[in-house]
């Protein structure tokens, strides 16, 4: 590998615009150019970005050492198995795949030529979240909301696969245990997907989660609770708050007196850090914080969601 480490992203709509901009800040990073099927973002893009524009996937094979992969989830085998071929690491937006069998040959794929595949859950880099997993031994129950409202971006796919999933992920690093039952509902309300749905999660562990995502929301709400022996905390995303209570006994009471505290989390960018990561592990030969099993894992689960809503 090069001193400089080269990059490139392939689709620079909303998302890969803004992994092609960090990118071009980090000054250990060439970005070499970007790719899109529409020529003339392409253009305002590299433009901005300061790189070239390049003419399709196979003008980059030769060029990097490793790429962003920000196409519609459909097109993620078809845009990400060239490079995989040829033992080239990927940051590959989230879900994985729009299906099982795309997943588990992308991640046969990575595993072959032994090379990095990541997957896109950038809320694993938000600092609550971290801050968050710290904090936790032995959940029983958790609940996580992630409501919004409306835009035009991501239709294409439902809220399952959406919004739903960051916190599907989240939940499975939280809890260590194999979910034994799943149950979920969901409508449909501005798009002819899914816009709204709400699923429980049961572990073998006796752990139970709530999750719910809705995008045709009014207010807009990222939270994640959780309830374990002794101790209660509430994380919102949108503030960087950790809300944490626990029963103390004092000598002046028979019964528990509940602490209350607010930890203020120092914020940080969390697709900058998830880049910084990502070429960090590619450099060093780590593996990711969410590489490609870790993806199937979730989507697996966000599937199995759908299927539910769908009876």
């Amino acid at each position: 590998m090069s001193e400089t480490f080269r990059v490139a992203v392939v689709g620079v709509g909303y998302l890969g615009r803004f992994h092609a901009l960090i990118y071009s800040r980090m000054p250990e990073v060439e970005l070499v150019g970007v790719v899109d099927v529409d020529t003339d973002r392409a253009a305002a893009v590299a433009a901005e970005a300061g790189c070239g524009v390049l003419d399709g996937i196979e003008a980059v094979l030769d060029r990097v050492d490793a790429v962003s992969i920000v196409v519609p989830t459909t097109a993620h085998l078809e845009a990400a198995a060239p490079f995989l071929s040829r033992g080239i690491p990927i940051l590959l937006e989230k879900p994985i795949a729009a299906t099982l069998s795309d997943a588990r040959a992308l991640v046969e794929l990575a595993r072959e030529r032994d090379t990095i595949l990541q997957i896109g859950h950038v809320e694993r880099y938000n600092a609550g979240v971290m801050a968050l997993a710290q904090r936790i031994d032995s959940p029983l129950y958790l609940e996580a909301q992630r409501m919004g409202g409306f835009v035009e971006r991501a239709t294409d796919v439902d809220v399952v696969s959406d919004l739903m999933i960051h916190d599907l992920d989240i939940i499975l690093a939280l809890v260590d245990a194999r979910i034994v039952e799943i149950s979920a509902v969901g409508a449909r309300v501005l798009t002819d997907h899914v816009d709204i749905a709400s699923a429980r999660l049961e572990f073998d562990n006796h752990t139970v989660a709530n999750v719910v995502a809705s995008r045709v929301s009014e207010k807009t709400t990222r939270r994640i609770r959780v309830f374990q022996p002794r101790r209660y905390l509430s994380l919102d995303f949108i503030e960087q708050t950790i809300d944490i209570a626990e029963p103390r006994l004092t000598a002046a009471s028979p019964r528990p007196e509940i602490l209350r505290e607010r930890i203020q989390i120092d914020p940080v960018k969390p697709l900058d850090a998830e880049l910084a990561d990502f070429v960090r592990c590619v450099r060093m030969g780590h593996r990711p914080l969410v590489d490609g099993e870790t993806g199937l894992k979730a989507l697996e689960v966000a599937l199995e969601v759908r299927e539910r809503i769908g009876r």
